[in-house]
């Protein structure tokens, strides 16, 4: 399991640390040690687990590109941040002040680099009180991979204003503003991204390049030459071939490396004589890997033939071999440094040493029967399992995926028996507890182990299977200025006083005899204003450039009568709300308050870790509930952002109170969801939970509307059946109602009656505006869930050439991902062609 070989990972680096060996030039040296990993989850999985059990070494990833091999677009700006500042760090020949752990994956291994004196030369010491040339900072910025921005947020981009630079260089853990007075810089500033100001003084900072390719004179003239070589003489249409001649970067140039150096080296140059841990299966995903690359290869030099390449652009490869390692060479490399070889079998499977050394680690237990069984309670036999283990001089740690978890399996474990049980950070605080106490630790493992002296249960075990989003550091709240650095000359924006205009930029102007910073804003007629950046609270954004819309006069009647027109109609609406609002305020309702214990263990169900939003929003929902007046709370957040999560909580503290739960959903499709989604969370617990639609018999809809009325169902879920006049309820207490947009005004009508004195909790992704307005009015309490799951990926999108490789690449991930494909035409009449290309 990945948290034994993280302890056998600590265990070795110790081990190395005492003994010593090596030539600790900083590559590899003495207190070092390498752990190529099978894919990049599994690396991911071993260094959460490692920082728990070695939390005094340091931790170095080198990550592979992010993109397919001989592909058209660059590794993503992050990845190569990381990746360069990985391998200068590699690179600088300095020992490390900790023992360091180094990570890779076949991927990263089978990459061939540039040279680490090469590396090593590209970093740059900027410190105050040097003087620098400016625009030569300016030209290296440019010719090692960063991105020139109005506004400097991510990785990689720089911005220079007058005097002063702002960039963000890989490592840091912030951008850097370097203020120059000539060619002297005064001051080095890490600030915060949203904000624009100052969160500390640097004394030093180390820059490296943002891309393994760097375009200079000598560069430029080494490529052309090596290309010609390889290629031939450029037809006009290369468009790679004429942009590095330019000195301009190329989409996907990192995929013509070997065009740029004389010699490229491998990983091993890097990495020294440090002992090297190999994981399970490398070997296949090295194999793996190779076929993957050739078959790449392979289909770019198909495209080279016209027919092939369905009217693309030329694509012209460099040769496997001088880009990659093969399978050979990995293992010739591997070879020539002291080799560890983890595997859950008797036999290493990458290189067969002379001895195997079996560390008595094995699988822990797994809960699966009991959970399945549903008659057992799943903590009563955890507890027990943790008590028998202790009678067995065991070393007991039960592992949570969060402090939330972790603190909510204090207080079950207490109550199901199981005493002395002790929180702890580290592995070392583990093994300084007296004998008989059970640790509690956030340590992320999939599964548990043990051996004969500890025995680690990981939460996954009795929990069952948990989707975990690693969290980064937080960030820290957005103000106004962040929605005003966003903008771009062009954009459209709303002026208090004088309405809508068009944003030109910032400028500078003489005002009672001193320079003053002024945003210019262009109306009808071009006319222009100068706004005071003291007074950027007047301005609100509108859209972007691209936006349709009729600018305002100066100084004209039509903003003022359009605002005092819109007044009219919002204090008309207003008076409507604020009575409905001011009746419900009158309203009393009974507390419903937190039950303990039992409580703990529902939540625990919860097969995700709760993102922080998600969180405020059930604390938001508790505190209503147990207010004593009527809640009236709109929870907007993105499909599968965790809204019905919100709702099951609430759903559960009202339910256990002895009141009535009413879910109302727009469809009966999403009825059957729903009711399957509650029955399954509340199973096993005092709660009968019925379903009303027209997906059910009759039957069971008059059984469902007799319990609701004679009060046997706790919990119902339904359509807009439960509005009907024929449905009476005993003692409801919560109306949730999903999806309140997709509701029309007669049932709407029909809610009102129901919410006179009850709790209502409104879901939704899309609220329609007078909802939303009367949530951000503060007439309804709202709770916004912002943060995506932890399965939930951005959508990366490309405007790019057209491309056969590409094409047949991401329709065949995706049917092996098992999903559909859209291929879009622009014209009825290039179907047929379109339809005979893809076969």
């Amino acid at each position: 399991p990945d948290g034994y070989a993280s302890l056998g990972l600590a265990a070795g680096l110790a081990e190395l640390c005492q003994t010593g060996s090596g030539d600790g030039d900083g590559g590899g040296g003495s207190d070092s040690v390498v752990f190529i990993a099978r894919d990049g989850q599994r690396a991911a999985d071993v260094e959460a687990a490692f920082e728990f059990f070695a939390p005094w070494a340091e931790v170095l990833h080198v990550p592979a590109w992010d993109c397919l091999p001989y592909d058209r677009v660059s590794p993503s700006n992050d990845v190569l941040a990381r990746r360069i500042s990985a391998l200068a760090t590699l690179a600088s020949g300095e020992a490390p002040q900790r023992p360091r752990l180094i990570t890779l994956t076949p991927n990263a291994l089978m990459q061939r680099l540039p040279s680490r004196a090469y590396m090593g030369q590209q970093v740059r010491d900027i410190r105050p009180g040097q003087s620098i040339d400016t625009d030569d900072l300016v030209n290296w910025l440019s010719g090692n991979g960063f991105q020139r921005t109005p506004t400097v947020r991510d990785a990689g981009e720089f911005a220079v204003r007058g005097g002063i630079i702002d960039l963000f260089a890989p490592g840091s853990a912030g951008p850097v503003r370097l203020d120059f007075f000539g060619d002297t810089l005064e001051t080095l500033r890490e600030f915060d991204v949203q904000s624009q100001r100052t969160t500390r003084q640097l004394t030093e900072l180390q820059l490296v390049p943002m891309s393994e390719v760097t375009l200079d004179p000598n560069t430029i003239a080494r490529f052309r030459t090596n290309y010609l070589t390889s290629f031939g003489a450029a037809t006009r249409d290369d468009a790679l071939y004429t942009a590095v001649s330019e000195g301009r970067r190329y989409a996907g140039l990192e995929h013509w490396l070997p065009l740029f150096f004389e010699e490229l080296e491998t990983i091993f140059h890097y990495l020294g004589d440090a002992p090297v841990f190999l994981d399970h299966l490398v070997a296949d995903a090295v194999e793996e890997r190779e076929k993957q690359i050739v078959d790449h290869y392979e289909a770019r030099k198909r495209g080279l033939d016209v027919e092939e390449s369905g009217g693309a652009a030329p694509y012209k490869p460099v040769e496997v071999e001088q880009l990659y390692l093969s399978n050979s060479d990995v293992m010739a490399g591997l070879q020539s440094s002291p080799l560890i070889s983890l595997s859950p079998f008797d036999a290493p499977d990458f290189v067969q040493g002379e001895r195997v050394l079996n560390l008595g680690g094995r699988q822990g237990r797994s809960f699966a029967a009991e959970r399945s069984a549903g008659t057992v309670n799943i903590f009563q036999a955890l507890s027990d399992h943790a008590a028998d283990l202790r009678k067995q001089d065991k070393r007991v740690i039960i592992a949570s995926w969060s402090v939330g978890s972790q603190d909510r399996l204090v207080q079950v474990l207490d109550e199901h028996g199981l005493t002395n049980v002790q929180a702890v950070k580290s592995w070392a605080e583990v093994t300084d507890l007296p004998q008989g106490t059970t640790a509690l630790a956030v340590l992320g493992v999939e599964a548990g182990f043990e051996d004969d002296e500890f025995a680690v249960i990981g939460e996954q075990d009795f929990l069952g299977d948990r989707l975990v989003k690693r969290r980064r550091g937080a960030k820290k709240g957005s103000d106004f200025l962040s929605e005003v650095s966003a903008l771009s000359a062009g954009d459209i924006v709303v002026h208090v006083d004088h309405g809508i205009g068009r944003f030109h930029g910032l400028v500078t102007i003489e005002a009672a005899g001193a320079p003053h910073d002024c945003l210019e804003l262009r109306y009808h007629n071009d006319d222009k204003l100068f706004l005071p950046v003291e007074n950027i609270e007047l301005l609100s954004r509108y859209g972007n450039s691209d936006t349709e819309v009729m600018l305002d006069r100066l100084g004209g009647a039509n903003w003022q009568a359009r605002k005092s027109k819109l007044k009219k109609r919002i204090l008309e609406m207003a008076g409507q709300l604020i009575a409905i609002a001011a009746a419900r305020e009158l309203k009393r309702a009974d507390p419903i308050s937190l039950p303990d214990g039992v409580y703990d263990e529902f939540a625990a169900k919860f097969p995700y870790e709760e993102t922080e939003d998600q969180i405020n929003a059930i604390e938001a929902v508790f505190d209503d509930l147990s207010s004593g007046r009527p809640m009236d709370r709109l929870v907007c957040g993105d499909v599968g952002f965790g809204k019905t999560e919100v709702a099951l909580r609430a759903a559960y503290l009202t339910a256990m109170s002895g009141k009535q739960v009413a879910v109302v959903v727009p469809t009966t499709l999403l009825s059957r969801q729903h009711y399957k989604t509650f029955s399954e969370r509340f199973h096993g617990l005092p709660v009968n939970v019925a379903q009303a639609s027209r997906l059910v018999s009759s039957k069971a809809l008059a059984d469902a509307k007799k319990g609701v009325k004679d009060g046997s169902v706790d919990i119902v879920v339904g359509t807009h059946a439960l509005l009907g006049q024929s449905v009476d309820f005993k003692r409801l207490g919560l109306l949730i109602i999903d999806e309140e947009q997709r509701f029309g005004v007669k049932h709407k009508e029909r809610l009102k009656e129901l919410r006179a004195d009850v709790h209502v909790l409104t879901l939704s992704a899309t609220p329609i505006p007078r909802t939303l307005q009367m949530a951000l009015t503060g007439i309804r309490d709202l709770s916004i869930i912002a943060t995506p799951p932890v399965d939930r990926l951005a959508v990366r999108t490309y405007v790019t050439e057209f491309d056969t490789v590409t094409i047949r690449e991401a329709l065949l991930r995706e049917k092996y991902r098992g999903g559909q494909s859209y291929y879009v035409a622009p014209r009825i009449s290039d179907l047929d062609y379109l339809e005979n290309f893809l076969r």
